[in-house]
């Protein structure tokens, strides 16, 4: 719904109505089940308008099938909620390369489809996510669903990896929320704070190169 910003007369200028609504969609990247959640924000209340799954069980093993799924029924999402900003999670490090790199295909066509509603993103490693929302960072999914489900007041639901991954794209689009005015701004990397974690990188790209390695 609306807000009217024009100040009722008996308002004065310190009486100012809410803040406009800021909707975050959040995502958690997978291959066979992608969890996805919508919330609305206004001033530190938020309202959750929906959380599921896109789940690719049923369409085999092309991945590219899948990859276009997500496609799709992100643009569907995007065109339902009119999200503001995505926040989606940093595909974790695991010891299969091949499913990181699928993993990361994954979440790298859901950026596609906002970016393509010129929507912007940030992403989140899995452990700033489970610290902002549990204190912890090495929280599991259970966990994180229960506390989401206290934090945001939501009904008791059935704690199957369906939902878990629906819960995880909620706590997503909930941290977002809490790092406002503290990340980067949606979608652009900092350089500044790249050289300041990596010293060593602004060295070597300043240093003069050998000539006998220069490339030509």
């Amino acid at each position: 719904m609306a807000i009217s910003h024009t100040l009722p007369p008996t308002l004065t200028p310190v009486q100012r109505l809410p803040p406009a609504e800021k909707v975050i969609m959040g995502v958690d990247p997978g291959t066979q089940i992608m969890g996805y959640a919508v919330i609305e924000v206004r001033g530190q209340h938020v309202r959750v308008l929906q959380y599921d799954v896109i789940n690719m069980k049923a369409l085999g093993t092309n991945h590219a099938v899948k990859l276009k799924r997500i496609f799709t029924r992100m643009l569907e999402l995007i065109d339902e909620f009119l999200p503001d900003e995505l926040a989606i999670e940093a595909p974790f490090y695991g010891v299969n390369v091949q499913s990181m790199l699928k993993l990361g295909r994954a979440q790298g066509v859901a950026i596609a489809a906002c970016l393509s509603r010129d929507i912007p993103f940030v992403e989140y490693a899995p452990t700033k996510v489970k610290q902002s929302v549990t204190g912890s960072g090495s929280a599991d999914k259970e966990q994180v669903a229960r506390m989401l489900r206290q934090t945001l007041e939501l009904p008791p639901i059935e704690e199957a990896s369906k939902f878990l991954d629906a819960t995880d794209a909620l706590a997503v689009a909930l941290c977002h929320h809490y790092q406002q005015g503290n990340n980067v701004k949606a979608g652009a990397k900092s350089w500044g704070k790249f050289l300041e974690d990596n010293p060593g990188r602004l060295t070597a790209a300043t240093a003069p190169k050998k000539p006998a390695t220069k490339a030509r």
